[in-house]
């Protein structure tokens, strides 16, 4: 079942950091982002909470896009390798693929690299799934 129609909407956080999801279908969703200075960690690099957003992002975006609309999930371990360092500037683009899909549990792949195609990081991670949306919880 295809989602084409109705990409998802950035949550809060992913949202004021500046994202934007560039392409959603099924099996696929791209997130991107240009390093601004409000991204740098203290060494002037981007810092790593950026990638594991765009990482998180595009990873549960994915599976959002091969669930079925009465279903939910949510990260349940996410594992991140730093593999380069990101300067002020440089586009990222975040990309996912959907490993295996079981009942209760979703193995996703993602990485992230820059608009030329260095790669930055790769994460791995687990995604639980449940059948109905759950109650918004109160606050």
């Amino acid at each position: 079942m295809s989602h084409e129609d109705s990409v998802p909407r950035l949550n809060n956080l992913a949202e004021s950091l500046g994202m934007e999801i560039t392409d959603f279908s099924e099996g696929m969703c791209v997130v991107e982002l240009t390093v601004e200075e409000k991204h740098l960690n203290m060494g002037g690099m981007a810092h790593g909470g950026v990638h594991a957003t765009l990482l998180d992002t595009a990873m549960g975006g994915t599976l959002v896009s091969i669930i079925s609309k009465e279903e939910w999930c949510a990260t349940a371990q996410l594992d991140i390798s730093y593999l380069n360092a990101v300067n002020e500037g440089v586009h990222l683009v975040a990309t996912a693929e959907v490993v295996r899909r079981g009942r209760n549990l979703a193995h996703v792949e993602g990485k992230l690299a820059t608009g030329e195609g260095k790669l930055v990081a790769t994460a791995k991670g687990t995604w639980a799934i449940w059948e109905t949306r759950p109650k918004r919880r109160g606050g």
